[in-house]
């Protein structure tokens, strides 16, 4: 029989927070769409943030200056490296910041786990988040679902965003839900423009629903 080492300090079924990983392309929304979690969530749950960039603080800046939390519930991640890396094959520098945030804040209900910009085919490795969101944008082009990928494929929720940017890209809507569907089987998709609905109510209530 092998040796009982103790509990997992990274497994957060030992009292920690919840995690959810935000990740997609650049330019897709992730930060806009953390934000607008924080503003619709951090009234009633004990919430922080992790931010992803290569070289930058950027993400977490822009965060800090929206005022949606206070700063130091929010930890910056310098991957210097492809954002994949640093949520999927080597986790430790994100794993750190969500511990840190965990000392600061004991009682922590989530953290948000924001990917730096990348393709399709970054996921969040399962033991960093219990959850993961992958959000594409119709500037994109209404192709995007249908080119699959592990993101749009495997994500536990596919969020289209910017859905009022697609009368002027020309991107069919119907077309772009009905492909999304027709990928993920089961697993659900929301599409939302954050101009029309600023605090993406039908995500929060998702994220709501997994904790």
């Amino acid at each position: 029989m092998g040796a009982n080492h103790g509990p997992d300090p990274h497994d957060h079924h030992h009292g920690k927070a919840t995690r959810i990983g935000i990740g997609g392309p650049v330019g897709s929304g992730k930060t806009a769409l953390t934000a607008a979690l924080c503003r619709a969530l951090g009234g009633q749950l004990d919430l922080a943030v992790v931010t992803n960039d290569i070289y930058t603080t950027e993400d977490a800046d822009f965060l800090r200056r929206a005022g949606v939390l206070d700063p130091s519930r929010i930890e910056a991640v310098q991957t210097g490296c492809c954002p994949h890396t640093a949520i999927r094959d080597d986790i430790t520098a994100n794993l750190d910041a969500v511990e840190r945030l965990e000392d600061r804040y004991p009682s922590l209900d989530l953290v948000i786990i924001e990917s730096g910009g990348d393709n399709l085919t970054a996921v969040f490795s399962r033991g960093l988040v219990d959850r993961q969101i992958f959000v594409v944008d119709v500037a994109g082009g209404d192709k995007v679902p249908r080119k699959g990928g592990p993101g749009v494929t495997t994500a536990d929720l596919l969020v289209i965003n910017k859905v009022d940017l697609a009368p002027f890209v020309g991107a069919d809507m119907d077309v772009m839900t009905s492909d999304a569907h027709r990928m993920r089987g089961e697993l659900p998709v929301i599409a939302q423009s954050l101009v029309e609905t600023p605090e993406a109510p039908e995500v929060a209530k998702w994220v709501l629903a997994q904790l």
